[in-house]
C-alpha cells in the first residue's frame, strides 16, 4: 500500500501557510483514551477520543468527541443517518485516512482526497475554545483554537454532522 499523501510534518507545515496557529506537544506513543490522561492534564484545552467506523452499508463515518463523552453506537445510527455501525478495520483505516490503529484524529481527513469519510463531531468539541488531536501520528498532540479548527475544516471543504452525544444516553 502506498503511504499516505500527508504525514506530521506536511500537515504542521501546511497549517502553518494557511495561517492555522497550534501548538504540538510530543509525548510517548498513547493508543487509548486512558492511557494519555496523565500526559493531557498538562495540556489545556479538550482533549478527544477519535472513532473509525463502517456501517452496514459500507459508509465510513469518522467520530471525534471529548474524551469523556460516552458514545452509545446502538444509538448514533438514528442520529447521524448512519445504518448499523461498526469499527472500520486497520487497512480502510489506512486506505482512506492515512492512519494507523492509535493515531485516529480529525486531521487524518486531510488524507481523504475522495472524501470516502463522513466526519461526526462531538457538540462538545464544536464548544470547545482549544480542542487537542493527533497530528497524524499517536507520539504528539496538537491543540489548536476553535477558530482555527474551523477554518481547518472549511479549507478541506468538510462540514461536520455535529451531535450532542449527551442527550443520546
Amino acid at each position: 500500500m502506498n503511504p499516505p499523501a500527508w504525514d506530521r510534518d506536511r500537515l504542521l507545515a501546511w497549517m502553518a501557510d494557511n495561517g492555522l496557529t497550534q501548538t504540538t506537544h510530543d509525548h510517548p506513543a498513547v493508543f487509548r483514551v486512558e492511557e494519555g490522561l496523565e500526559l493531557k492534564a498538562a495540556m489545556p484545552g479538550a482533549h478527544t477520543k477519535n472513532l473509525f467506523l463502517k456501517d452496514k452499508k459500507g459508509r465510513l463515518w469518522l467520530i471525534s468527541a471529548r474524551q469523556d463523552t460516552v458514545i452509545d453506537l446502538k444509538r448514533a445510527p438514528n442520529t447521524i443517518g448512519s445504518d448499523k455501525l461498526s469499527f472500520g478495520n486497520e487497512g480502510l483505516l489506512y486506505e482512506t485516512l492515512g492512519l494507523t490503529p492509535g493515531s485516529v484524529t480529525a486531521f487524518g481527513l486531510i488524507n481523504d482526497a475522495d472524501r470516502r469519510v463522513t466526519f461526526v463531531l462531538d457538540k462538545a468539541l464544536w464548544d470547545a475554545d482549544l480542542v487537542n488531536f493527533h497530528p497524524l501520528t499517536n507520539t504528539a498532540t496538537t491543540a489548536i483554537g476553535q477558530d482555527d479548527f474551523r477554518r481547518f475544516l472549511s479549507l478541506l471543504g468538510r462540514e461536520p454532522i455535529v451531535v450532542d452525544f449527551s442527550t443520546l444516553s
